[in-house]
């Protein structure tokens, strides 16, 4: 399943305005999102700019894999397969 990594600067902004450390890296599939604050891409990607045709969330530049992504939260790491039931919780 494609996955599309990309950085939300909206959160970026309100992290340093409310002193808070929300994850700022969105990772996107046709049916899930999932929020990071730092990932491993394990396979192949591609990095993208399109500033003509963003996002729907209006990212203009963002990575694309079909492959493995793992996530790190408060520690913890999970892979981010974006399967509704092959994502570990």
């Amino acid at each position: 399943m494609k996955k599309r990594i990309h950085i939300n600067q909206h959160v970026i902004r309100s992290n340093a305005r409310n002193n808070e450390n929300k994850p700022v890296i969105t990772i996107k599939t046709s049916k899930h999102n999932k929020y990071a604050h730092k990932v491993h891409i394990a396979d192949a990607c591609e990095v993208i700019y399109s500033p003509d045709k963003p996002l729907s969330c209006g990212a203009k530049v963002w990575i694309e894999t079909d492959g493995a992504v793992y996530c790190w939260n408060d520690g913890k790491v999970t892979l981010f397969s974006g399967e509704p039931r092959g994502e570990p919780k």
